[in-house]
Formats: structure tokens, sequence, C-alpha cells
């Protein structure tokens, strides 16, 4: 077995004290810049691979930063949204030697747990909270633990303790919604999330707000849960109301619960869009695969991914971080949305 190459054979190569070898790779002051090039020169050259234990000794970090996704196995199975957002993580924190522990809970009881075996010992430096809730009970739970935390997606009419990445939807959806009053629809349901989350209600608020303004009361309500069941859920509910009761066009929370209202409108005989407009919300590609391709508001994940990395890595480096906005969503007409229906 190959001897593994260590920080003594660094510090015997260039020359230096173990000491100057370790600040030098660590970025830490105390050594010329002529020391850090050589000591580099030689790390490189033997193929000197820092040992994370160490580091977070020497820094008194780990060197990892923590996400609890509540969510049921799966949910996430069939939501390629979160792949993303995870993905834009893992690009940003290998390049500054971090790792992400990342973990999963089906209730609000157990994500306690974890985020609290996460606090403990410093198993990580950080953690970012997505999918806010209202009165998130993880706000002070953070703060309990003194963990440096991001949010993603918060409200912006909350103060937050800590910095939060934004990518505004809202707009986007308003716009979408106006393009449904354009062609005709006046009878505008929405499918939207348990109502426990923020981004639950910024949604639904834009399709209220569209409605209203333009003079038209916002239509049926039905409360789902982002799955493709609870889109087949919705259908059920709302195209067998009496003719002069059913929504002409349906704006869903997000794309996965769309596609499943569509997928049963189509088993009820009810065409889309002859009969009924359907949207979504995220633009995953799902939405490209399904006949009629899916009218959605397009989101940026794996952006909002990276910016939440960036932010966190900052705060727990400097010590402050400022919030950050990612490009805002945009709308996308696809082919399940029409003019409304003639009687």
């Amino acid at each position: 077995m190959k001897k593994r190459v260590t920080i003594v054979d660094v510090a015997e190569r260039a020359g230096v004290a173990i000491s100057s070898a370790s600040a030098a790779l660590n970025g830490r002051p105390g050594v010329s810049e002529a020391t850090r090039l050589r000591v580099r020169d030689a790390a490189d050259t033997l193929g000197f691979v820092p040992s994370v234990r160490g580091r977070s000794l020497s820094a008194r970090r780990a060197f990892a930063v923590g996400l609890v996704v509540q969510r049921e196995v799966e949910v996430l199975e069939a939501d390629p949204f979160f792949g993303a957002f995870i993905g834009g993580i893992e690009e940003v924190l290998p390049e500054r030697g971090y790792a992400l522990v990342l973990q999963v809970s089906a209730d609000a009881h157990r994500t306690e747990l974890r985020y609290r075996e996460l606090g403990a010992n410093r198993r990580v430096d950080g953690v970012i909270l997505n999918e806010l809730q209202v009165d998130d009970p993880r706000i002070p739970l953070v703060g309990e633990l003194e963990l440096p935390a991001v949010g993603i997606n918060a409200d912006e009419a909350t103060m937050l303790p800590f910095p939060a990445v934004r990518q505004d939807g809202g707009e986007a959806l308003t716009r979408l919604v106006a393009t449904l009053v354009t062609l005709g629809h006046r009878r505008v349901a929405h499918v939207s999330g348990p109502l426990e989350y923020v981004h639950t209600w910024q949604r639904r608020r834009a399709w209220e707000r569209a409605l209203t303004g333009a003079g038209l009361r916002p239509g049926r309500l039905v409360v789902g849960d982002f799955t493709f069941d609870s889109g087949r859920a919705a259908a059920d509910e709302l195209l067998t109301l009496p003719a002069d009761e059913r929504p002409t066009a349906v704006v869903c929370v997000n794309d996965l619960t769309a596609v499943g209202f569509m997928m049963r409108a189509q088993e009820l005989g009810v065409s889309v869009p002859g009969d009924v407009s359907v949207t979504g919300y995220d633009g995953i590609a799902l939405g490209t695969y399904v006949r009629p391709t899916l009218t959605t508001v397009q989101t940026s994940p794996r952006r909002v991914g990276r910016a939440a990395a960036r932010q966190l890595l900052d705060l727990i480096e400097e010590g402050a971080a400022p919030d950050a906005e990612v490009e805002p969503a945009q709308v996308v007409v696809r082919d399940s949305i029409g003019p409304v229906p003639r009687n």
C-alpha cells in the first residue's frame, strides 16, 4: 500500500517547520508569500491531501454544512426540484473545502431532532433552511443552537435573524394568471400547497392579486400537498362541479401537482386545454415530456442552491453575509393553456 503523504512530508520537502507548512496551507498569517508558494508547490508535487479531521481540529470547524429536507421520501423521489437545489449547493462546497450533511425527515418532530443532532458537538458549521414555514420553529431553534443559518425564499415582510436567498416568483405568477384572464378565463381556481409553508402563501397571494387586479373574484381554492396525487384529487373535486361553477383554468402550486391534475382530467374525459387550462410552477423537465406540454413559472433551484451555499460559507467564515437575490422566475407558455371554452 502506498504511504499517505502527511504535513510532515510537505514541511520537509519545502524546508520549513511543520507549523509554517500548516499555516501556509490553511491560509493563516505568520508566513511570507514566498514560503506560502514554496509549501503549496511541495504539497502539489507530493500529492498531499489535507486531513479534514486535522483541519477541523486546528480551525475548530467541522467544514460541513447541514440541510434537513422535511418531505416524504416518495415525494423526493418524484420531484427533481430538490435534486437541482442540492446540486447547486454541491457546486460550491467542495471548492471551499466543505461537505454537505443531508438528512431527510418526515415530520416536524423528527426535523427538530435532526437539527439538534447536527448542532450537538458542532457536527456542522451552519445550516440551510429551505421551505420556510409560517412561524417556523426552526428559526428560534438555530438561534438556541448558535448555528449560522441561511433561509430560502423568506417572505420579504418577515424579518429573519439571519441572511436569506430569494428568487421572486410572485411577479411571474401574477403575469401568468393575467395571461389566463386575457384568454377570457373568469373562473380561475388554485390548487395550493399546505398552508403552513411560506411559499404556499406567496403563490396564493399572487393568484389572488392577479384576479382582483382584473376586477375578478378569486375562484375555488383546493389545498394540496405538492404531490402528483394531490393534483389528481383536486381534479376530482373541481372537474365534477356543476358546469356553471367548474373552473375553466386551474393554477397549480407546482408542476407535479399540475401534471397529476392533467392526467386525471384526461381520464375524466376533460380536454386540456380545450375544456380547462392548467398551469404549474417550478419548471421541472417533466413538464416538457407530458402532452400537452405544461405552461409554468420557471424557477432556478440550482442557482438558488449555489447562492445559499456561498452565503452560508461567507457567514461562517466572515461572521456576516448580506441577503442575496437570484434572477426572478420567468413565465414559460406551452400547450396546456388556451382560450376560454365556448359554451
